[in-house]
């Protein structure tokens, strides 16, 4: 029995039809938690176990994991709790019911940064970290998957690119760092997942096939969309008023600052890209099957 949290979210909804996929031939049954299970399509319903909730409530989790050989863990970022409440207090009940049920094996979804000079003030990444240990002290065989940031964020931009041929970050134009496509990560736990052969606890690095620059994501949404686009950088104390100006926690917003401070300075290159931490999906293949036609869309 596999456990899947979050499975309409950005990796959710990836990993969900490749366990579908293999999970039946090898006798495995799959049960997720989802608040909402109309946001499952038919054919989905129709071949899980659905336990209805948030993946946060004690109840819920404990009825969730009975029985359960393996857990996908996916703390949601909450902006309306502190970066250590949306990680690890979120996570507690699910870590007592870990402990409780004798879950063997979860797979986690994490950060990179581990082990650099600027893990201890990443904010949101940091809490994160502190996250994987939380679920390390419960006993279970653990695998942090150790994420750079996503392609998929670009789409938050969708409509400044439309509109502007303009995207905007934080950190340096020609800071190059991995950055990864969400369809990757979940092929690499649900590789986890199926196969339970790995004991203890370990981060496992996700980084893409090649790192890029925001000049180098410039130039090929430039060639991909036929038209100029450029990259602006915005000033972190303008980020934050921003943020906290929609309503955010000022804790919350805090931690996205100290996290992209972070990953300006390096946060993200403590790992060497190997053929074992590579992905193939490259950011090229990503902007023509995902971005091009979000950005064009009428």
């Amino acid at each position: 029995m596999i456990v899947i949290t979050a499975p309409t979210g950005n990796i959710g909804r990836h990993l969900l039809p490749l366990l579908l996929e293999s999970a039946p031939g090898r006798g495995e049954e799959l049960r997720v938690i989802v608040r909402d299970p109309a946001r499952l399509p038919d054919a989905v319903r129709e071949r899980v176990e659905v336990v209805t909730g948030s993946h946060g409530d004690a109840d819920v989790v404990d009825r969730a994991f009975e029985g359960a050989d393996a857990v996908f863990w996916l703390a949601p970022p909450d902006a309306s709790r502190t970066p250590e409440d949306a990680y690890s207090g979120f996570s507690r009940p699910a870590a007592e019911a870990l402990a409780a049920h004798g879950v063997p094996h979860v797979v986690g979804v994490s950060a990179l940064g581990r082990g650099t000079a600027v893990a201890g003030r990443a904010g949101l990444v940091t809490a994160s970290l502190a996250l994987d240990d939380l679920i390390t002290g419960t006993g279970v065989a653990y695998r942090a998957l150790a994420n750079p940031s996503f392609f998929e964020n670009l789409l938050e931009e969708a409509g400044s690119l439309r509109d502007k041929g303009v995207f905007t970050d934080t950190v340096a134009a020609d800071r190059r760092a991995p950055l990864v496509a969400v369809a990757d990560i979940a092929a690499v736990a649900a590789g986890l997942l199926l196969d339970r052969s790995w004991t203890g606890s370990d981060s496992v690095p996700v980084l893409g096939p090649e790192d890029l620059s925001p000049d180098d994501l410039a130039r090929i949404v430039t060639e991909q969309l036929g038209r100029p686009v450029r990259y602006e950088r915005q000033p972190l104390d303008e980020l934050y008023t921003t943020l906290v100006g929609y309503g955010l926690d000022e804790a919350f917003v805090q931690g996205i600052a100290d996290m992209k401070r972070a990953k300006d300075e390096g946060l993200d290159a403590g790992v060497v890209r190997t053929p074992q931490t590579a992905t193939p999906t490259t950011f090229e293949q990503w902007c023509a099957r995902t971005l091009k036609p979000a950005v064009l869309a009428p």
